[in-house]
């Protein structure tokens, strides 16, 4: 059984329309409604995700007192220097484009 749909009539810049229909004639999405109503979902959920964080975070600094700068900084410092490269040797795309042109 579908959902029960609501009609919605809505000011949407060109570039975004073409957008929606480039998705339909390569035959990612089955209409417009359909583009819009998945990238509507997919902000809704974007929208949680940001809540839930500034939850936490305020939940955190309620308990822990405010983050500073500087804990930022080394926090940050500590997940640059644990994170693993999955794509070339860690250069940057751009890097990997500029050594790929003749």
């Amino acid at each position: 059984m579908r959902a029960v749909k609501e009609r919605l009539t809505v000011t949407v810049d060109p570039h975004l329309v073409e957008a929606g229909n480039q998705a339909v004639s390569a035959g990612r999405v089955e209409s417009l409604s359909a583009w819009v109503n998945q990238a509507l979902a997919e902000h809704a959920a974007k929208e949680r995700r940001l809540a839930a964080l500034a939850d936490a975070i305020a939940s955190y600094e309620a308990a822990f007192g405010v983050m500073t700068p500087e804990e930022i900084a080394a926090q940050a410092r500590a997940d640059r220097a644990s994170a693993r490269v999955v794509r070339g040797a860690g250069r940057s795309p751009s890097a990997r484009r500029r050594r790929a042109r003749p």
